[in-house]
């Protein structure tokens, strides 16, 4: 029986076992870089590490890392799917595949809508010292690396659009919290944890947030979500790879 205090216990664990949990390793690395010699200006943050100097250990981390990373989202959608009287779980938070040319069209919208302004906001954050330098890639260059950054693109994006605004809004509303407050709820813990990358990626993620929280409360629909959020990483992480060198980015 879903009762309240069930229901807010489930949300704790599985934003405990997931987002909340990066959220408050993010705050924990947001200080250190703070009270770090040079302080936010100086400081990096480097996504998609290396794990091994050996190619294929290095490999089985990463798709491991991928692989695991996605638990959550399979736990936020099981204890979705044992509600009684809801319609199917992939219907619910629009993630089937009844509206494919809308959610592309969709999808590729915002992420045009989000992808320029965000750039330009993170560049403002660097001019500012409110953002760290953000490496997209640490990954060394074999065979198997620009598939393995838009698998993690595509992990990144399931996780968060699934489970920071499809589940965690969706338990929200059952708490009767209101629309404004459940969005903006979902907004903050999305700027919580990207809070390693400064202020500046705090706040735009943030209102990233507040978009993407609209839209599924308007639309019932992550799918977009997800598709924008994926096309945003791998322009971002593949473009690293691929032209940092001769852009003089590292």
């Amino acid at each position: 029986m879903n009762t309240p205090r069930r229901l807010k216990a489930e949300v704790w664990i599985v934003l405990g076992l997931s987002l909340g949990q990066s959220a408050i390793y993010a705050v924990v690395s947001l200080i250190a870089k703070l009270t770090d010699e040079g302080g936010l200006r100086r400081s990096k943050a480097t996504l998609n590490a290396s794990q091994s100097t050996r190619e294929y250990l290095d490999l089985t981390l990463q798709l491991l890392g991928i692989g695991f990373a996605l638990m959550p989202v399979a736990l936020a959608l099981y204890l979705l799917s044992l509600d009684r009287d809801e319609p199917p779980v992939w219907r619910r938070l629009g993630i089937d595949r009844s509206q494919p040319l809308h959610d592309v069209v969709s999808g590729l919208s915002l992420a045009a809508v989000i992808g320029l302004p965000g750039l330009g906001l993170y560049f403002a954050g660097r001019a500012m010292g409110i953002n760290a330098e953000v490496i997209p890639s640490g990954l060394d260059e074999y065979w198997w690396t620009i598939p393995i950054l838009v698998l993690s693109a595509i992990q990144n994006a399931v996780l968060e659009e699934v489970v920071v605004v499809g589940y965690l809004i969706t338990r929200l509303r059952e708490f009767s919290w209101s629309v404004p407050a459940a969005i903006v709820t979902s907004a903050a813990v999305r700027g919580g944890y990207h809070l390693y990358q400064g202020f500046g990626a705090g706040l735009g993620n943030f209102v990233m947030g507040l978009i993407f929280g609209y839209w599924f409360h308007r639309t019932r629909r992550v799918l977009p979500l997800v598709i924008a959020h994926a096309v945003l990483d791998i322009v971002a992480f593949v473009g690293y790879s691929l032209f940092a060198d001769s852009l003089g980015l590292r």
